[in-house]
């Protein structure tokens, strides 16, 4: 009880709880602003935090973190313009929805879905930080690359009307991430003798180029060729901020399951929001009753993506606060925060910090109900974004794009990456082929590749062996064959149940 009245002492201190307002709105500004992510946001807040006590600095740090992701869902949705990498999945059905005038309620549900989510994720961080960091610890190299080739395995789902197109697009994304300086080696490749690719292909310019960009080019070919360039009136954003309720109860097994699932893969260190929510996304599909909705505007494909990637929010602390492992880049940054103000990452958090990291876990779960609160409260403003006329709103969307992708490192090379992937999404989606393949492509390469050389290496040569000792690669193994064979099962079970419903 005492604990309790530390706690309780602490989060309703003034500077917590300006702190909580501050991280909540501050994160979703951020996170709906393209380019500006949340491990940016995170990172220019730090040096806020100097003169705000420990606690109070790292809830309004960890409640940017999770409302920058869903920050990013909102400009994803209206605009097809995800605010950050973690919203790209949501930018597929979400557009869709706001074409056909439903912005306002994918919004909503956005909001819902994300604050459940990050909730979810902010009580495994409560419950279960010990057990489950200790857990990660077991994985090596096999199990990364094992779990990389699962979220491999789903570009086939993501791969639009054609199955050929999807699979080339993602090996294209698969080659782009092997540019740059080879990680054992340290041979350089594909760079043409350019330093600025020696690093590689930074993925957050190359994202907003294949999202935004091409958007907009698309938009600037509507206005050139006459079409109507307002996605909504004023009409037609005038209705509910959520689905009605029979609609909106069945979304509600998948954001549990995705919940859940984007915790586990939040856990687990270098996966993160943006491979969490793509998973999530995916299984969505496969588990959905009407997987012909999903790149069409699918409420359940909205829901899979965000309350996946703000679990993972939560996921990702877990080892971070327990072990000191950080789970995704911005679990990095914090990480910083933390040691700066004296809190180490270990038993010491629960023992002679105890009330310190109790308090900060309490206000991040604060903070995703704070963020559902406030997102559900200005749904309804933020979604006439979208009856803005596009010959006005484009121009703003590459301002935007382009600041954000330059403040990302101060390099002016990163905005000539932002505007040729631009070239390259527009020509992709004039012909057909899928860009949500490409993107994961570039996310897992580098992940599936130097996993996969370094797994070699730890084998001695006997890979065999090596792999049957590993039981947790084993059962990765098993996902990876479900997932491949999960959309031919599904089809023979909704084909039965048709028949048995016709009979």
């Amino acid at each position: 009880m005492d604990m309790v009245a530390q706690v309780f002492s602490m989060v309703t201190d003034w500077g917590s709880i300006v702190g909580l307002f501050v991280g909540v709105v501050g994160g979703m500004v951020i996170g709906a602003l393209p380019g500006f992510s949340a491990s940016m946001g995170v990172a220019l807040l730090i040096p806020v935090t100097y003169g705000m006590s420990p606690v109070a600095g790292l809830i309004m740090l960890v409640s940017v973190y999770t409302s920058a992701i869903y920050g990013g869902s909102i400009t994803a949705t209206l605009c097809h313009t995800p605010g950050t990498p973690a919203s790209a999945a949501t930018a597929i059905d979400g557009y869709k929805l706001t074409q056909q005038g439903r912005g306002m309620e994918a919004v909503g549900v956005c909001t819902v879905a994300s604050a459940i989510g990050g909730a979810v994720g902010a009580l495994a961080l409560l419950f279960l930080s010990p057990p489950l960091g200790r857990f990660s610890l077991q994985f090596s190299s096999l199990e990364y690359f094992m779990l990389a080739i699962f979220g491999v395995t789903i570009i086939a789902s993501l791969a639009g009307e054609s199955v050929v197109k999807g699979l080339f697009s993602g090996i294209l994304g698969l080659f782009l991430g092997t540019i740059g300086l080879d990680a054992i080696t340290g041979a350089p490749r594909f760079t043409f003798g350019s330093i600025q690719l020696e690093d590689g292909i930074q993925f957050v310019p190359a994202l907003i180029g294949m999202f935004s960009i091409s958007q907009v080019m698309i938009i600037a070919e509507d206005i050139y060729k006459g079409r109507s360039t307002i996605i909504a009136d004023e009409a037609e954003m005038q209705g509910r901020i959520l689905p009605p309720w029979n609609e909106f109860k069945t979304l509600l097994p998948t954001i549990a399951r995705s919940s859940v699932v984007g915790t586990i893969i939040g856990i687990i260190p270098a996966a993160g929001a943006g491979v969490s929510s793509w998973v999530c996304y995916s299984m969505g599909k496969k588990f959905s009753k009407h997987p012909e909705l999903f790149g069409n505007g699918s409420f359940e494909g909205v829901a899979s993506s965000e309350s996946g990637n703000n679990a993972a929010t939560g996921g990702a602390l877990v080892p971070l606060i327990t072990l000191g492992l950080p789970g995704s880049a911005v679990a990095a940054i914090l990480l910083g925060g933390m040691l700066m103000h004296g809190l180490v990452p270990g038993a010491s958090m629960f023992t002679e910090k105890a009330a310190v990291t109790y308090t900060i876990i309490v206000g991040f779960l604060l903070a995703n109900i704070l963020m559902g609160i406030i997102g559900l409260l200005i749904a309804r403003y933020v979604a006439h974004v979208s009856t803005i006329p596009m010959g006005i709103l484009g121009p703003v969307v590459v301002a935007l794009s382009t600041i954000g992708t330059y403040a990302i490192r101060n390099n002016m090379f990163d905005v000539y990456v932002m505007l040729g992937f631009g070239a390259l999404g527009y020509l992709l989606r004039k012909t057909g082929f899928a860009t949500a393949p490409l993107v994961l492509g570039m996310v897992l390469g580098e992940i599936v590749e130097n996993n996969w050389r370094r797994a070699l290496i730890l084998s001695r040569g006997n890979m065999f062996n090596y792999f049957l000792n590993r039981p947790i690669s084993l059962v990765l193994l098993v996902l990876v064959v479900l997932s491949v064979f999960s959309p031919i099962l599904m089809n023979y079970v909704n084909k039965k149940s048709r028949e048995g419903a016709k009979s």
